[in-house]
Order: C-alpha cells, then sequence, then structure tokens
C-alpha cells in the first residue's frame, strides 16, 4: 500500500473517534501527570444518553480501543473506577498509581443501538515535573464564600491561560482578570516563581450550590480538570474566604499587562465573562450562540470524515488503474 495512502487511512482511522469531544461526548484533550499520581477524568455527554452504558477503553484508534471499565459491570478494575453522575450528566474516571506505560490515548464513550458516541484524550505520565498541574484536584467550599485555585505551568513558552467550566463556558485570562463566570464572580492573577513556573491563582466568589462541577485550567493544549464542590452553608460555617498563602514579592512577580477586557474584546468571545449588571436577555444569548457552537462542531468531524473517505477511494481507483495498465 502507498505510504500516502497508509497516512490518510491512519488519519480516517482516528477521526472516526472525535478529538475532546463532538455533539454526545466530550472530555479535555489532554493532560499530564507524574508517576504514582492519580487523574479524575470527566467526560460530560448529551441528555439523550442518560440512560446508556458509558465506558472507559484504551487505543491509538477507536477501532482499536480495549474496554478498561465500564458502569455496567463492576465499576472498578484494578487502578480504574468509573462514576455516572445522571444529574449533571457527566461520567468521571478516576486512574490511581499511574506509570510511564499508561501513557497513551484513552476514550470516553456512551454505547447505543447504533455507533458509539466517543470522545478522545491523550495522557502523558511523566518521571518529572508535569507540564501542567494544581495543587488539588478536588476544592469544596459553601454557599456564598469561595474557593481558590492554583494552576501551575512548567513550561517556559508563553501562551494563553484559559479557566473553563465544563461544558463550552470558558474565559481567556490575561494579566489580572475580573469577570463573571456563568453567574459567578471569578477574579484571577498570574505570577512567575524562583522556579519559572506560571502559576494561574484562580477565585470563585459568591458561590451558589449551581457552582458544584467541573472546571479545567488550560494552557495551549494542556488542561488540568478541577472538581468544585459546594457545601450549603450551616449554623457552624462562616463565609469567610479560608486565608491561603501569598507568594512573597522575592520570589514571584504578578503579570498584569492587561486588567480586564474591554467590551471589544468580550464581544468575539464564546460565551464570555459578562458584567454582573447584564441582564438574563444577553445570558441567553449567549446560550444560543453556545448552542450553535455545538452544532458545528457536531458536524464538522462527519463532514471531514466523508471528505477523507472519498479521497481514499479516489486514491485506491487510480492505484488499481495503474496497476491494470
Amino acid at each position: 500500500m502507498a505510504p500516502h495512502l497508509s497516512l490518510l487511512l491512519l488519519i480516517f482511522s482516528r477521526l472516526s473517534g472525535t478529538q475532546a469531544g463532538g455533539y454526545g461526548v466530550s472530555t479535555v484533550s489532554k493532560v499530564s501527570v507524574k508517576t504514582g499520581n492519580y487523574i479524575t477524568i470527566p467526560c460530560r455527554y448529551d441528555q439523550r444518553y442518560i440512560q446508556y452504558v458509558k465506558y472507559w477503553c484504551q487505543g491509538d484508534y477507536w477501532n482499536s480501543c480495549s474496554d478498561l471499565v465500564r458502569t455496567d459491570q463492576p465499576k472498578i478494575s484494578g487502578t480504574v473506577s468509573i462514576s455516572d453522575d445522571v444529574t449533571r450528566r457527566i461520567f468521571s474516571v478516576n486512574m490511581t498509581d499511574l506509570q510511564p506505560e499508561d501513557s497513551g490515548y484513552y476514550w470516553c464513550a456512551v454505547e447505543t443501538a447504533g455507533r458509539d458516541q466517543n470522545a478522545y484524550l491523550h495522557l502523558s505520565v511523566t518521571t518529572g515535573t508535569p507540564e501542567l498541574y494544581v495543587d488539588q484536584q478536588e476544592v469544596s467550599g459553601v454557599e456564598g464564600g469561595s474557593v481558590t485555585v492554583r494552576c501551575y505551568y512548567s513550561n517556559t513558552v508563553v501562551k494563553k491561560w484559559l479557566w473553563c467550566k465544563m461544558g463550552i463556558y470558558y474565559v481567556p485570562l490575561v494579566g489580572r482578570y475580573s469577570g463573571i463566570l456563568d453567574g459567578t464572580s471569578v477574579k484571577s492573577q498570574q505570577t512567575i516563581d524562583h522556579n519559572n513556573r506560571h502559576i494561574l491563582t484562580v477565585t470563585l466568589n459568591g458561590l451558589n450550590m449551581g457552582d458544584t462541577g467541573w472546571y479545567w485550567c488550560s494552557r495551549g493544549d494542556l488542561q488540568m480538570p478541577v472538581h468544585i464542590t459546594v457545601n450549603q452553608l450551616t449554623t457552624t460555617q462562616s463565609t469567610t474566604p479560608a486565608s491561603t498563602t501569598t507568594p512573597t514579592p522575592s520570589s514571584t512577580f504578578i503579570i498584569s499587562t492587561v486588567n480586564q477586557l474591554t467590551t471589544t474584546q468580550t464581544d468575539t468571545i464564546i460565551n464570555p465573562a459578562v458584567s454582573s449588571s447584564t441582564s438574563q436577555a444577553p445570558v441567553n444569548n449567549t446560550q444560543h450562540v453556545a448552542q450553535g457552537w455545538e452544532r458545528t462542531l457536531f458536524y464538522l468531524p462527519k463532514t471531514v470524515n466523508a471528505v477523507l473517505f472519498i479521497l481514499c477511494n479516489v486514491i485506491a481507483v487510480v492505484k488499481f488503474r495503474a496497476t491494470r495498465l
């Protein structure tokens, strides 16, 4: 088989799945973990698949993917476990004691009567410091209070930070930022420590129960998921944020090139952070824009698959005729 035809077939095989997610299933696209640590991967699915079986499999290509754990079987297999939150339509996969040989492509999948819905991601397990990591992958707060997440990026290549809420809500963070994400106040700042690590500190204020869910910080093509749990305020709890250690001026400095996104900038962002005084109507309009993007992401892989399929057939016919001659 000609090299170019083999390459096209390999591309077509990978594209029969969906990176990061299509209309049915979505997840992160690339994560990095240190040897011996654990990672929890959230997989979001469409409402149509609430009652369907979800599973997690490993393989470079969808047609060679091997199931590791499923929701219709014992939900723990070795160091891998799976759980399904049908209320939020997210199933989560936890992998513990990760080793370098665990690096590779994994797939979030939903078993259907037709073609299974899927989304793939790449997991890199390193003996050194991961390129992107967080202090804790699970944090909690109380209603009316706040939570703080710190994301660390060890690569010196300058790339834009993103803070995302699972779905399609995201905020591009440049320098210091203050705004609204899905109705909750978000503030952030970027620092660089003496080890030349880029640190993104994100604080969510005025928490409500709806803020419970999966988020992630993103730097370039890397993401690190973080689960935030908001608990109901009891009489023994206070909404005063927990104290945190502030880096000393000698070890870090703050990047403050941009204080806040302007109106013009936010007009170009999908579901951007908006002012706290924004009315409900613009929020609804943003949701319509988001749905439009979901539809675009749903049809784009199918279109690419169809084009590549046609190209493969054309090349095969040409080669066959050339052989006959």
